[in-house]
């Protein structure tokens, strides 16, 4: 199953009140849970073929949100030109493949269709997240090294 297969399937769970799905296919075993508080909990696992191996998941921390900042209104019709990337998963936000390397991009850079922005580790599987868009960092909304919730905001890029 792709990455994209499993974000949708984790899209039309949150949405459609379910509280929890199990899903088992020859190689692959996905359980979804949702919880009162509108967070979603999903375990994936690979099964090697011949054998039927178990690995516990830990779900992942609830992220504090920060209370909203009073912001002005050139700010607020600022942003609403640019297009937000967002997280398709939950997990640890990345901006680098590795520590002693470069960042895949920094405010500024512009960017293209299916370029790299980030990578986002859950459960030991670490998936980099491309872009969807084309255009030029604004801003990246996100700590490195930091937790991120499935939909948060990770990238503002400027289109034009």
């Amino acid at each position: 199953m792709k990455l994209k297969e499993i974000q949708n399937l984790i899209k039309f769970v949150a949405n459609s009140g379910a509280s929890e799905v199990k899903l088992e296919m020859d190689d692959v075993k996905i359980t979804i849970k949702t919880t009162s508080e509108d967070k979603v909990n999903t375990v994936v696992q690979q099964i090697p073929m011949g054998q039927m191996q178990q690995a516990a998941a830990q779900p992942a921390a609830p992220v504090q949100e920060a209370p909203a900042s009073n912001t002005t209104t050139e700010n607020t019709a600022d942003d609403s030109k640019y297009i937000t990337v967002k997280s398709p998963i939950i997990g640890t936000f990345y901006r680098k493949p590795s520590p002693d390397k470069p960042t895949f991009v920094e405010v500024g850079d512009t960017i293209k269709e299916g370029d790299v922005l980030c990578i986002i580790e859950a459960m030991k599987l670490f998936n980099e997240i491309e872009s969807e868009v084309s255009g030029k960092i604004v801003k990246v909304l996100v700590d490195d090294t930091s937790p991120v919730e499935f939909d948060q905001p990770l990238f503002l890029v400027d289109p034009s």
